[in-house]
């Protein structure tokens, strides 16, 4: 740091620690002057009074200082040492008993050197036991300090606390949600390429256009992958461009039809439809006798989509636990509306909410 970069830090502080007091200054008078209209409001009914009131008036503006600045100097102590939060009886006896403490010893002093000034005794003769009941009104003082401090540093370190917790939950579920949609793009581009491979040796123009339009749907998986959510729109047509393709594999053996009613303004996660799409096509039979059908419509704030329920006869299924699982989990984290799913013997459904957002 330079010195001139340093005189620059110096200054800045100076300026804080001047403003911090003038500010506690402020307060404690006016806390004085509210003190002397609750024990003399008709002091203030002539000048003369006025002029009388002003030894009490210092009096109460160092008991308010003093009672302040404990106040302030016992919170700060036991807010690093001791938690409202988790040792609550624990934090609230040793604020009590440390500030209680001080109080009376610091009212004891104030009022030992008031008395001595108004009443003007020697030391052969002080009024122990007046002092000591002249010291109970800024004890009763000291209780109403306590009460306001003791509330501030709960409340301060409570507020703290639940901004931490929303900042770590917020956090957990970003990370989670990331990590659903990871599983993702390895998941979709290792189906493809298997698809692919076997196109290969079946039909190379086939190979080909499959190759170009795999291209331009992983464009897309590419655009998403830091989305949580996309309209419904780009996920419907990426959801065409997605059928289109498994028709260069499947020609006639798949059939597909989508009816939406309204698009716009509407929500749902990337790839949810990809997800689902596929296992529809994964796990059912596709043949001339027994075409695969799947339907995609929209019901009021809901995207059905369905398909003829004719699973393969001998089914093979390794896919790593993703699919069903990997949508809900986000519409989980995102809303609190959840899929559905129902199937019966013709046919397998799932029910995606579609998501609005608030603005």
């Amino acid at each position: 740091m330079t010195q001139a970069s340093s005189a620059t830090a110096d200054f800045k502080d100076n300026k804080g620690i001047w403003r911090d007091l003038k500010k506690f200054l402020l307060v404690n008078l006016c806390i004085a002057l509210f003190l002397q209209v609750v024990f003399c409001p008709i002091c203030f009914l002539s000048v003369s009074d006025l002029i009388s009131l002003f030894p009490d008036f210092v009096f109460s503006f160092c008991v308010s200082m003093a009672l302040s600045f404990g106040g302030s100097r016992v919170e700060d102590y036991w807010d690093r040492r001791i938690s409202w939060i988790h040792e609550p009886v624990k934090r609230l006896f040793a604020t009590v008993s440390t500030y209680m403490i001080y109080a009376f010893f610091a009212s004891f002093i104030i009022v030992f050197f008031y008395a001595w000034f108004e009443w003007k005794f020697v030391p052969s003769e002080i009024p122990w036991r007046s002092i000591l009941k002249f010291t109970l009104t800024p004890m009763t003082i000291a209780l109403v300090f306590l009460a306001l401090f003791t509330s501030r540093s709960w409340l301060l370190e409570w507020r703290k606390s639940a901004i931490e917790a929303e900042q770590l939950r917020s956090e957990k579920l970003a990370s989670q949600y990331q990590s659903l949609k990871d599983q993702l793009n390895p998941h979709f581009l290792f189906n493809s390429l298997n698809v692919l491979s076997n196109l290969v040796y079946e039909n190379a123009d086939k190979s080909a256009a499959f190759i170009q339009k795999l291209s331009k749907i992983y464009r897309y998986v590419l655009d998403v992958q830091q989305e949580e959510l996309v309209e419904l729109n780009r996920e419907m047509d990426f959801a065409k461009n997605y059928l289109e393709l498994q028709k260069i594999r499947f020609e006639e053996n798949l059939i597909f039809s989508i009816h939406l009613e309204n698009e716009k303004g509407f929500f749902i996660p990337p790839l949810s439809l990809q997800l689902l799409l596929e296992n529809a096509i994964k796990h059912n039979e596709a043949s001339q006798d027994h075409p695969l059908l799947i339907h995609i419509s929209q019901k009021g704030k809901e995207l059905w989509i369905s398909n003829s329920f004719q699973p393969k006869s001998s089914p093979k299924d390794d896919s790593p636990g993703i699919g069903l699982n990997n949508i809900s989990m986000r519409y989980r984290l995102l809303s609190d509306q959840q899929i559905e799913v129902a199937q019966d013997e013709n046919e397998f459904l799932v029910r995606l909410p579609l998501l609005e957002i608030s603005k």
